[in-house]
């Protein structure tokens, strides 16, 4: 049996969810459509592409800790494509703090309590019981990996693993918003505003922030789409505000999306829009 099956097998047992990982760190499409990005996913394919599979097909929302899936036929090629395995950490209840090099350990010692630490390429996975909204980059060398997200198996890791605490929350919190791109985004009274009283841009931020936060899958595409409605129906009067922008930034960031995915869905939307 390969190896990396075999490994995945063994975590599926004690209920960690797992997905063949290529040599390059991104999860293995499991499906015809899928192969080499060809259902148009994101490169670094942490939700499942707008393939039609019956169920999410590749990316953090395929793991699975149902042997008989790891194992089907149409998994097969993937774990003989596979350099590795990774995991949702969400999904087993556990959020890993990526530290991407010594400085980045160095603070984490200085900053976080002790917790379970598994050693990377150029630096640690530090390992905490509980999950949360992921993160990237909540500073340097550091990025938050838990619900909606994936991390590299690299073993068990030596200490025992601490409660998730109150100071990793924090790291995304009191993140800021990327105001530049935002500011840069929001269009300044090129049309006549067709909006009849305040209530109406209020009602519609609301709607927006209630539908990203009710999306059980396939949020990017859903934080895309709805960064597109709101724009096209807010954008070009100069009513929409960079406060009406950090709102449904927040929103996404709830859901797990990192500040760099709300700023290219916030482009990519007003790219589409020709803004």
């Amino acid at each position: 049996m390969n190896t990396h099956l075999t490994t995945a097998l063994r975590l599926a047992t004690a209920r960690v969810p797992v997905i063949p990982l290529s040599a390059d760190k991104r999860p293995v499409a499991n499906c015809p459509a899928c192969t080499n990005l060809a259902c148009g996913g994101r490169p670094n394919m942490k939700t499942s592409g707008p393939c039609q599979c019956p169920r999410p097909c590749h990316g953090w929302a395929a793991a699975t800790t149902e042997p008989a899936t790891l194992t089907a036929p149409a998994w097969a090629t993937s774990w003989r494509r596979a350099g590795a395995v990774a995991y949702h950490p969400g999904g087993a209840g556990l959020t890993v703090v990526d530290l991407d090099h010594a400085e980045a350990i160095a603070w984490a010692r200085r900053e976080l309590p002790a917790t379970r630490a598994v050693p990377t390429t150029r630096g640690e996975h530090w390992i905490y019981l509980g999950a949360m909204p992921s993160a990237n980059g909540v500073r340097d060398g550091v990025d938050i990996k838990s619900t909606m997200s994936y991390a590299r198996w690299l073993g068990p890791g030596t200490g025992t693993m601490t409660t998730l605490p109150d100071a990793v929350r924090a790291l995304i919190v009191a993140k800021p918003l990327p105001v530049r791109p935002v500011t840069a985004a929001v269009p300044t009274g090129s049309e006549e505003c067709r909006h009849r009283a305040p209530a109406y841009l209020e009602r519609g931020i609301a709607m927006a922030e209630e539908r990203i936060s009710e999306a059980a899958s396939g949020v990017h595409a859903t934080v895309y789409r709805t960064f597109l409605a709101v724009l096209s129906a807010h954008g070009r009067c100069g009513c929409l505000t960079d406060a009406h922008a950090a709102r449904l930034f927040s929103a996404a960031q709830a859901k797990g999306e990192s500040p760099r995915h709300c700023v290219d869905a916030w482009s990519n939307a007003r790219t589409a829009l020709g803004m």
